[in-house]
């Protein structure tokens, strides 16, 4: 009888033994609560407590995420938008979400809700379409002040949407594709400005081209004008100088002498010379140019014979 009961209080020890084994891991903390009175925290591990008076209460200490339920919220400029966000939170204290208050994540998406609300009501519509960090930001310290005697910290909200009315979106599609149709008109008139701009610089540049060629060509025209003159100038200065020289340094010749005379001759006839002077030298070879000379000078001056009638 006596091994018997050695044996149950044995077996009733050993049950104790495994009762009392108890096992964190490493992303948990535990409270161990004795007779209903917070005793210790535990690390991740192997720990022992008391088996029907003490009591073991895990923490998870990850990153949780809590979704908020979408909710319609009215803006600074009273238009009604459906906000949805989420938000993400990490335990800094096991023993004041445990005791410091009841149900954490209920309290925090409610908690959310009501701020989000006071946040986005004091935004008008567009700022509240555009503005998705400014409301992600103010949101978040508002839930890590309010969450620090929680033993929580919160490190992101994310807004997942931000939704205004069917016929608000509808009308923003309207002035967003008129937008854009004016902003491909406005592009689509830039290109034919600046197409037009260049095909007048071309135009101009040719133009100034066919200008400088013909300048260049009148140039050289010109230039060709003025040496084949001055050739002929020069041509004739020669003669002429050389007609002076045999006249009045040399002996000139009866011939040249003729010529000369003939030349005076045609100046009489025109009637732009009334004096004839022969050089004795040549007394004998003009002097039968001298009478035709005069003859030719009295036919001139008769008056022209009457018309018959």
């Amino acid at each position: 009888m006596s091994g018997t009961l050695l044996i149950v209080i044995l077996v009733f020890l050993f049950l104790m033994a495994l009762m009392g084994i108890k096992t964190i891991r490493p992303y948990e903390r535990a409270c161990v609560e004795r007779l209903g009175k917070y005793q210790r925290t535990v690390p991740p591990g192997l720990n022992f407590i008391v088996p029907f008076i003490e009591r073991l209460i895990k923490v998870d200490m990850r990153e949780q995420v809590v979704d908020v339920p979408p909710q319609e919220v009215i803006t600074k400029d009273n238009a009604t938008v459906t906000v949805d966000a989420i938000i993400y939170y990490e335990v800094t204290d096991p023993v004041k979400v445990l005791y410091n208050v009841a149900q954490f994540r209920l309290a925090t998406v409610k908690l959310a809700q009501t701020n989000l609300r006071n946040v986005v009501g004091d935004l008008s519509l567009d700022e509240s379409l555009t503005s998705r960090e400014r409301i992600n930001s103010k949101l978040r310290d508002v839930l890590d002040e309010a969450t620090d005697k929680w033993g929580a910290r919160v490190t992101r909200v994310e807004l997942q949407r931000i939704e205004p009315p069917e016929d608000v979106t509808q009308a923003m599609h309207r002035q967003m594709k008129a937008e854009r149709e004016r902003r491909a008109v406005v592009l689509e008139a830039e290109g034919f400005k600046t197409a037009a701009i260049l095909r007048a610089d071309g135009e101009k540049q040719a133009k100034i081209l066919e200008a400088e060629g013909h300048a260049a060509a009148i140039q050289k025209v010109a230039e060709a004008d003025k040496y084949r003159l001055l050739t002929v100038a020069e041509g004739e200065g020669q003669a002429v100088e050389r007609v002076y020289s045999a006249i009045h340094k040399g002996n000139p010749t009866k011939d040249l002498i003729t010529i000369k005379y003939l030349e005076a001759l045609a100046k009489m006839a025109d009637g732009k010379a009334t004096k004839l002077f022969v050089p004795y030298e040549a007394s004998g070879v003009m002097g039968s140019l001298g009478m035709i000379a005069e003859v030719l000078k009295e036919k001139k001056e008769e008056p022209a014979a009457p018309a018959k009638g």
